[in-house]
Formats: structure tokens, sequence, C-alpha cells
């Protein structure tokens, strides 16, 4: 199948004899399919499952087809549009392949990356660039790019020293906040708490998300252990102490 011929059955779908769901569907509609996709894709990756990987890739590209039919539709773009503009992008990101640039390590390509994309947006302060990280990110990893653009102007902790201290301040002022009453202090305080634990991550030269992936990884793991302890001691969770829970945890460990 080319990739004309998938096109043209999207198109199938969102006329009038096809598909009640696909015609239905708007941009705002799909926004979480697009999300779950690209997650799906990470899921991919992260198993290092290839057929798993091909299929959700598939399942992105429809996302994309259908954002630009829908968009063909209304007259705003195109399929072609979206594959010019990104070709443009790439050329116009790699001065150092398809010009005169020159970047001899991944660090330095980044760096042009970013003072390229500058270029294009019109960026002129550093503000314009923390109000374009995207909202829609994940919070750990929305809090990491917006702290990596104010670092790059020296707006930074000087060392882990002061990224650590920062997070036993913010712990402290959690604790107060607790003893108000206050739920709208207590949030706002441990979001401070949770955005200083992320700029902590980075003196580390970890990532906040991975972390707590795998934080909550290992969490299910060893839920599922203790369960199964449970289980071959013919005694069920929800009959159990804390403390008789917590000693099976100890085990697990």
């Amino acid at each position: 199948m080319t990739f004309d011929e998938f096109m043209d059955i999207i198109r199938q779908l969102r006329a009038e004899d096809g598909c009640p769901w696909d015609r239905e569907q708007t941009h705002e509609s799909l926004r979480g399919c697009m999300l779950e996709e690209a997650y799906e894709v990470t899921e991919g990756i992260d198993n290092n499952d290839m057929e798993n990987l091909q299929e959700e890739l598939g399942d992105v590209l429809l996302q994309v087809a259908m954002h630009s039919v829908i968009a063909e539709e209304e007259g705003s773009f195109t399929i072609q549009d979206v594959v010019n503009g990104i070709g443009e992008k790439m050329i116009c990101r790699h001065p150092h392949v398809f010009g005169e640039g020159k970047a001899d390590s991944p660090k330095e390509v980044l760096a042009n990356w970013e003072e390229i994309k500058k270029e294009e947006k019109k960026e002129t302060t550093v503000s314009e660039g923390l109000l374009r990280v995207p909202k829609a990110l994940p919070a750990l990893m929305r809090a990491e790019k917006v702290q990596k653009k104010a670092a790059k102007v020296g707006f930074d902790f000087a060392d882990y020293e002061g990224a650590y201290q920062k997070v036993e301040e913010e712990l402290l002022e959690l604790s107060e906040a607790r003893k108000t009453g206050d739920l709208q202090k207590i949030e706002e305080e441990f979001g401070d708490l949770l955005f200083s634990m992320v700029n902590l991550s980075r003196f580390l030269q970890i990532k906040a998300e991975n972390s707590l992936t795998n934080a909550t990884n290992k969490f299910i793991n060893r839920f599922v252990s203790v369960e199964s302890l449970s289980a071959e001691e013919g005694r069920r969770l929800r009959d159990m102490t804390i403390e008789e829970m917590d000693g099976l945890w100890n085990r697990v460990k």
C-alpha cells in the first residue's frame, strides 16, 4: 500500500458514506487519542518490542492522517503541507548537514537547534521561551524543560548542595502548610516541593519522569509479589493488618 492509498482510506472514512464515528471526530475529540498512542509507542520502546512498536507507530500515523484530513476539509492545511513543513524544518535545523554550519558533537547540535528555533520563533527574551514550553507535557517533564531554559542564563543553583537545601526548605514549608489545614496552601507547597525535586534531579543527572515511572513499576511488582505471598498462605490482603502486610513487603524486598 502506498502512502497516498492510505490517505484515501482516511478520506473515505470521513466521507458521507464512510464511518459515523470517524465523521464526527474533531481535532479536540482526538486530542486524548494522540496522547494515548504516543504513550503506547513509548511502551513498545521501553519493552524493546519491535512488533508492538511497529503497530503503535502505525496508530500514531493514523492520528496524524486524521488531523490532516480534518484540516484539509476545513481548508487549513493538507498532509502534503505537513510533510513539506517538517522536511524544510529538518533542513533548516541541520545546517551542519545541509549547509555550511558546523557541529561535531550531539551537544553542539542541540545548542544550534535551540538557537535556530529561537530565530524561527522570533524569541527575544527568556520568558518567551518559558511560555512556549507546552502545558500539555507531563508535569515533571515540563518542569525540567522550564528549569533548563532558565539555567541557560544563569538562573540556577550553583551546585547540588543548593538544590538539596531548597528541597529541605520546601519540605518544611509543606509541613507548616499542613498544620493550617488550608488545602489550597498545602497543594501550592506540595507543588513547590515537586518542582524542587525536579531541580535536584538535574544536578543528579537523572530524569525525574523516568525515576518516578521506575518507582511506580517497582511498587507494582512488589505489591504483586506481596499479594502472591498472602495467597500462598491462604489469606487475603483485605483481611490483614498493615503490620502483617508490611511483614510480607519486607520479605519481598
